[in-house]
């Protein structure tokens, strides 16, 4: 873990509730797709939890929803403001035995958390596919960046305004070895359910201290208590039991 000084470069907006942040500084501590930054956000005391979208040399890019104060406060912040961060948070995906036909599904803000495991995945020669899926064609955001890496891209929307009508569920019919997952609780435990291949689920929690000490994001697994931030937040498929 590294707390730093980090400036926001770029701030622009993606869709109406989702927000695309450039930030220049020290990046070291980030070492594996799927880890998280704890964000100090101005005016606030707790902070806030974001995961890493993509880092090089020293940019980093993470994707924020507005879901409160906190984070319209992070949204509507100008280029050359400066922010305190903790950076290299987290246990991230496990990429050392990746299958030939992995799958990413991502929902919601999953998707942007998922950019970097195509990133990693894609430059090794990985066949990747990336089912992004949305309520709507308004909330599609990030498809371009992905099918800019050689992802095979699907988009998926429960309205069907853009895509295929239908829903993470339906990506697991795509051909696939290895299944990567980000999003809502209840689209991670659908698939977990349904998936017989080996799986990585990144769950979004609740955080408040980012490392462990405060145990605020605890969950249940077949292994006892664990805590997303410090023990996650990425967990073997089969071992979390999913709240009902």
């Amino acid at each position: 873990m590294n707390q730093s000084t980090f400036t926001i470069i770029q701030n622009i907006a993606l869709t109406a509730s989702v927000q695309e942040l450039k930030l220049q500084g020290d990046c070291s501590a980030i070492t594996t797709p799927g880890q998280f930054v704890q964000v100090e956000v101005p005016g606030r005391f707790l902070r806030r939890p974001f995961s890493v979208v993509d880092w090089e040399d020293d940019i980093l890019t993470l994707c924020v929803r507005r879901s409160g104060s906190g984070t319209d406060i992070l949204c509507n912040l100008d280029a050359g403001t400066e922010l305190n961060l903790l950076t290299g948070l987290g246990n991230g995906f496990n990429t050392r035995h990746v299958t030939p036909l992995p799958l990413l599904v991502g929902g919601g803000s999953g998707v942007g958390a998922l950019y970097a495991l195509a990133k990693n995945l894609t430059s090794r020669g990985k066949v990747v596919s990336a089912a992004l899926c949305f309520r709507t064609a308004a909330d599609v955001y990030y498809v371009n960046q992905f099918a800019e890496l050689d992802a095979q891209v699907y988009i998926y929307t429960e309205d069907g305004s853009i895509g295929e009508k239908g829903n993470a569920l339906d990506a697991l019919e795509l051909t696939h070895s290895q299944l990567f997952a980000c999003g809502p609780l209840p689209m991670l435990a659908a698939l977990d359910a349904n998936e017989e291949l080996d799986a990585q689920f990144s769950l979004e929690a609740r955080m408040g201290c980012g490392f462990g000490a405060c145990m605020g994001c605890t969950i249940e697994t077949a292994d006892g208590p664990k805590r997303v931030c410090a023990d996650g937040p990425v967990f073997p498929g089969g071992t979390i039991v999913w709240e009902t």
